[in-house]
């Protein structure tokens, strides 16, 4: 896989920078070992110029008319400094600038006269000069020779320490090179190889469509960060291939329950067409319609507000409600739905209980609740509704006497168009989406919906709110 940027797949990307840094690093490296190495050579070039001040120093004697004189008949530059030009270059002056005596060797180079003498005991400077061709180091210092004060000064070449320098320069400039490129190409197949499995994810990501998404990427290595990608890539297929799922059974139902007061629509039409219709029959015939057309009419009300909540389209009023009144309101609207079977609906709340949301959208949850309370329970039943507060969490849970939910059916009733029991569900007028509703309305305004229930004891759905704490919450 060739991921362009910038004009260059990502493994020469990473190639020309790690070469680039190396080269850098490998440049400071080789500036600094270059300059140790020359300070150390100076040094070390320095050190021997101030032994060849003391040599001079201890070769010098005073004659008896005042003059100076080699001690060692040697020092006279012919027998041991010819066969070595360059070698020893020694020259003793007077401090008024009169040469006083000067080495074979050093008779050529022609320096002239020390332009000045250091301070006794200063440390001495040495000085670079250019003569005949050759770099030299010259160092001139004071001494005291019998009591008469001189300059002393003394010179090496610095062909021998510029000669190693060059050496070193010649190996840095040609292994630098050789280094890089060696480094570049490993680089380059380091990258290939640890961006390898994003080929193998991209490949596999190529297959996966809304038909194949099953399919998952694969996961050489789970510890590493392209591992965590792909296993964060897989999780999300599986939220999307649940959705999508979600997606087709949500259809298929919509689908069979919008079809299902159609059929009853046209099916009571045929008959009272194929009837002698009388006002009795045109009235039944009539009202069946109109009871379908009210079912039909309320399960379009409930898809659309689904598909605008999905759609961040329902923007909720953030006021005052309490609990209380919500619960008893809920009560009265419902008690004589509750009367036709015999039921009976208790609200049970020992305060006032305050939370901050849209009053509609919560009564409209607590309705679909109590009123699916209302159609499970058997008649004669008792529904209660209890209203509470615990600490920073406002809350109303609805109970009933129904037949219970197993554990297998309690993590989907919360799914459109789940019922437990279809055939019974359609009887009583279910949509399946009642649940759905009062999960979004409650966890639109930060809460959760809880379900706590036993196969034949009934079921209690709390809905968890967060508590108004305002003063004027009271």
């Amino acid at each position: 896989m060739i991921v362009r940027l910038g004009g260059l797949n990502v493994r020469a990307r990473l190639t020309l920078w790690y070469t680039a840094a190396l080269a850098c690093v490998l440049a400071v490296y080789a500036g600094i070992v270059f300059a140790f190495l020359r300070q150390a050579l100076y040094a070390d070039l320095d050190r021997r110029l101030r032994d060849d001040i003391e040599l001079i120093h201890e070769s010098l004697e005073a004659t008896d008319d005042g003059r100076l004189v080699w001690r060692v008949a040697g020092h006279s530059g012919e027998a041991d400094e010819s066969g070595r030009p360059g070698h020893r270059w020694r020259e003793v002056w007077s401090r008024e600038g009169q040469l006083l005596l000067r080495t074979a060797a050093a008779e050529p180079l022609g320096i002239g006269a020390p332009a000045g003498a250091p301070a006794p005991g200063s440390e001495f400077e040495p000085v670079s000069l250019q003569r005949g061709g050759q770099r030299l180091r010259v160092l001139t210092g004071l001494e005291e020779i019998a009591g008469v004060p001189v300059l002393v000064r003394t010179a090496r070449s610095e062909e021998p320490l510029r000669h190693e320098l060059r050496e070193l320069v010649f190996v840095q400039g040609v292994g630098l090179p050789v280094a890089l490129a060696l480094a570049a190409i490993g680089g380059y197949q380091l990258a290939r190889r640890a961006l390898g499995p994003v080929g193998r994810m991209a490949e596999s990501a190529r297959r996966i469509s809304a038909e194949r998404l099953n399919e998952r990427l694969p996961v050489d290595n789970p510890s590493d960060e392209l591992g965590h990608l792909a296993a964060v890539f897989n999780d999300a297929f599986a939220r999307l291939e649940r959705s999508f799922e979600q997606m087709r059974r949500f259809t298929a139902d919509a689908s069979h329950e919008l079809r299902t007061p159609l059929t009853a629509l046209r099916s009571v039409g045929e008959v009272g067409l194929q009837e002698r219709p009388d006002d009795r029959l045109f009235a039944d015939v009539v009202g069946s319609m109109l009871e379908e057309a009210d079912r039909l009419t309320r399960l379009v009300d409930t898809l659309l507000t689904l598909s605008r909540a999905d759609a961040g389209q329902l923007r909720l009023a953030q006021e005052p409600v309490d609990l209380v009144a919500l619960a008893r309101d809920v009560a009265g609207y419902l008690e004589d739905l509750a009367q036709e079977k015999g039921q009976r609906l208790e609200v049970e709340a020992a305060e006032r209980v305050g939370v901050r949301g849209d009053w509609l959208v919560l009564r409209q949850a607590v309705v679909n609740v109590v009123d699916n309370a209302i159609k499970y329970s058997p008649d004669g039943a008792s529904i209660r509704i209890r209203v509470g507060r615990d600490g920073e969490r406002s809350w109303i849970a609805v109970v009933d006497q129904g037949p219970g939910i197993g554990p297998e059916h309690r993590d989907r009733v919360f799914e459109r168009f789940y019922r437990v029991d279809k055939a019974r569900s359609r009887e009583l007028g279910g949509t399946g989406l009642s649940l759905s509703l009062a999960q979004w309305a409650v966890e639109a305004h930060g809460g959760c919906i809880e379900l706590e229930s036993e196969v034949g004891r009934g079921s209690t759905f709390r809905l968890g709110l967060p508590s108004d704490l305002s003063p004027q919450a009271g």
